[in-house]
């Protein structure tokens, strides 16, 4: 019996694969590819193909949903307290086909274990592309549905499931990272905006906006490159700050070409030997800062910095809608 293992239909090189765009509930005229744990592309809008979802039922592709919590006010009404925005969950129904009942029972079993496998080697990716090139991606778990129709004349070489897809993180990520380099100077005189913002003698490397195209605040991650004995991150508009001072930790401070990234969300602090440097953020006054929609002023200073310092911070906007 014929199993598919990779599609041929897509060329994961173009946004979509490869695929026409097609119109979508929710979301309008776009190409959606699933790509399982293995990195596996499943076209879901080439209507030539032996697989595609179908127009009819598919939710779950809007703005998230929340949960508001308020408190009684005395004169009427309520104050609003608290927004959580909650998982989301995808309804996704998916016609399967194939030229007799070998072949279709082939692509049957080959798309339930790219769903179903999200339950044990983590979750696969839903990505919708727009024909101007943008594309974000949701990862995805498989929560259940896929169950034929059983209607006469099903099964045999072709039926759908109704699968519902299961998102721990309820927003849109965009795939190109927006990323800040800021690097120290030379001690000869340079022009300060050539190649990168940049000074020739002090710590600070540079106070600048940020901007954050997305619908929702976002956690960026940082990379520091030595040489640095400690480094501090502050937000301006808040005044929220944190500080690594790499001499506290096991790995003590960075050489020049050293790195260590540090991640906020989840904290996570890791030099480039592998070492954890989570001790050496300056807890419990730490406040490892999110970024909000729009512009936010930052700055970025350094100890122990010269010839080859550098900071580089990125992120991935985050959006409501596909």
């Amino acid at each position: 019996m014929p199993v598919i293992a990779a599609p041929q239909v897509i060329d994961p090189e173009e946004p979509g694969g490869g695929q026409p765009p097609v119109e979508v509930p929710e979301v309008g005229y776009a190409t959606i590819t699933y790509i399982d744990p293995t990195g596996t592309r499943w076209p879901m809008t080439d209507l030539t193909a032996d697989w595609f979802a179908l127009a009819e039922g598919v939710s779950g592709l809007g703005a998230a949903t929340y949960v508001l919590t308020s408190d009684p006010h005395p004169r009427g009404g309520a104050r609003l307290r608290h927004v959580q925005a909650q998982p989301r969950t995808i309804v996704w129904p998916v016609l399967v086909k194939g030229a007799d009942h070998n072949v279709f029972t082939g692509n049957w079993r080959s798309l339930a274990r790219a769903f179903t496998r999200t339950l044990r080697e983590g979750p696969g990716l839903l990505e919708v592309a727009r024909p101007s090139g943008s594309v974000r991606r949701i990862p995805v778990y498989y929560q259940e549905g896929w169950d034929g129709r059983g209607q006469r004349a099903t099964g045999i070489t072709w039926d759908s499931a109704v699968v519902t897809l299961w998102c721990e993180d309820p927003y849109w990520v965009d795939t190109v990272p927006v990323a800040v380099h800021r690097e120290h100077g030379s001690e000869a005189p340079e022009d300060f905006l050539v190649p990168y913002p940049s000074i020739s003698s002090g710590q600070v490397l540079g106070a600048t906006t940020v901007e954050n195209a997305g619908d929702v605040e976002v956690w960026p991650t940082w990379t520091i490159t030595g040489p640095a004995t400690s480094i501090t991150f502050t937000r301006e508009d808040t005044g929220d700050a944190f500080a690594l001072d790499a001499t506290a930790t096991p790995h003590g401070a960075l050489l020049a070409g050293q790195t260590v990234v540090i991640s906020t969300d989840p904290p996570r602090v890791r030099f480039h030997d592998g070492t954890n440097g989570i001790g050496g953020l300056n807890w419990p006054e730490a406040d490892l800062w999110s970024l909000p929609p729009g512009s936010t002023p930052v700055t970025f200073q350094l100890a122990g910095a010269g010839a080859g310092s550098a900071v580089d911070m990125t992120f991935n906007p985050r959006y409501e809608t596909a």
